[in-house]
């Protein structure tokens, strides 16, 4: 790693109980940030403008976007965030929130089908997100739109719009590259009955897939953070990773 970021905070928004070395806080960590979690789930307050983190990461759970109380809040909150230029990064449900808080619609599909275990998606015209088709983790039965003046960043078969960039540094994911497999494991343990819905994999696919797939996930974040998110902050890609993309 060429670059570190001593005493910059971010916040991460979680909504459920928080995972131990997910993928995203472990690279986070690793260039030398320092992460404040917080939970408005559990009565946790959402943060004040003047607390000094420079980047909200907002994590999936097993809520809806159109949800009232504590959701609606963080709309609100996460629109006026990002109205103030700070840097975003939405994860499943914070990408639903995200697309919320700019007036898109979040809904399930609509003939019923889920998007649970690892699932192909493609470059919609942005290779310095995503530069070739990449199988990723996938846990969910809603989907966004995109709001007003977003970018389609990846798109897929089952719910089409996959990633969207939102002005100069707001990012909806709507799939999970924070998931490892000790996490799947857990999430298919404790929710053994959502891998009978409409479009999930079944357990040993899972496994199956991560071991061929989870190698180029942690690639592809590595080269997101360092070529697409952490520029939003004023930090310049390291070579590596801009060669990797092809950026002059």
């Amino acid at each position: 790693m060429s670059f570190r970021t001593e005493s910059r905070r971010v916040l991460m928004l979680r909504h459920m109980k928080r995972m131990q070395g997910d993928r995203v806080s472990t690279a986070l960590m690793a260039r030398g940030f320092e992460l404040d979690y917080r939970c408005p789930a559990e009565g946790e307050p959402l943060p004040r403008s003047d607390e000094g983190h420079e980047l909200a990461v907002v994590y999936g759970g097993v809520q809806s976007a159109n949800d009232d109380g504590y959701i609606r809040a963080e709309i609100e909150w996460i629109r006026d965030w990002v109205e103030a230029g700070r840097s975003y990064l939405g994860l499943c449900l914070g990408g639903q929130l995200l697309a919320r808080a700019f007036g898109a619609q979040v809904s399930g599909h609509p003939e019923g089908q889920h998007e649970i275990g690892f699932v192909r998606i493609r470059p919609a015209g942005a290779p310095d997100f995503l530069p070739s088709p990449l199988h990723v983790y996938q846990w969910h039965k809603e989907g966004f739109e995109l709001p007003s003046d977003a970018t389609l960043l990846a798109k897929g078969d089952i719910f089409p719009n996959q990633a969207f960039g939102y002005g100069d540094a707001a990012f909806a994911i709507q799939f999970h590259p924070e998931v490892t497999p000790e996490i799947m494991l857990e999430w298919m343990e404790h929710s053994e009955a959502s891998l009978s819905a409409p479009g999930a994999s079944p357990r040993q696919t899972q496994l199956e897939d991560a071991r061929r797939h989870n190698g180029a996930i942690d690639d592809w974040l590595d080269g997101f953070l360092d070529r697409c998110l952490l520029p939003t902050l004023g930090i310049a890609p390291p070579a590596e990773a801009r060669n990797a993309s092809g950026i002059a």
